[in-house]
């Protein structure tokens, strides 16, 4: 999100961009971002809350649920969340989907892997693809709960 000629260059394209919020960035640098693209053309445009650098070590990055509530009131883009990267471990991927769900995020994206321990890169993060279909069928029952549709 700080590499203003590639968000230049992809605000030209005619194709969708998935801007991840910064471990370091604030909400009006993630929305400076997004108007860097959209001034190009490209309105193709999802914000994405990954969690932020904090001094707390009991997770890789604190998420700022916080921050989703924000971007929903301050544009009119879709937001949302990272829980994978945000937790940096799978035990607290599914209770930080929930959260997302409840402070409004228009959707979630998680890792997963046939078999994590043997990732190249955040096995540790990573749903095995095994239970991925228990997963959703929790985030959905979440979602239900909360009186939403899901899309």
């Amino acid at each position: 999100m700080q590499n203003f000629v590639l968000l230049a260059e992809v605000g030209r394209a005619e194709k969708p961009v998935l801007i991840k919020r910064g471990p370091s960035a604030s909400v009006e640098e993630l929305l400076m971002a997004a108007e860097y693209v959209a001034k190009e053309g490209n309105h193709q445009i999802v914000l994405c809350e990954r969690g932020i650098t904090t001094f707390e070590r009991s997770t890789r990055y604190t998420l700022d649920l916080g921050s989703v509530a924000v971007l929903k009131k301050e544009t009119h883009l879709p937001v949302i969340v990272d829980p994978s990267h945000a937790a940096g471990r799978r035990d607290l991927v599914l209770p930080l989907a929930r959260a997302a769900v409840a402070v409004g995020a228009d959707g979630i994206i998680v890792e997963s892997h046939p078999r994590p321990e043997e990732a190249l890169c955040d096995g540790p993060q990573q749903i095995p693809s095994g239970e991925f279909g228990e997963f959703a069928a929790e985030v959905h029952s979440f979602v239900a709960l909360m009186g939403k549709q899901v899309g």
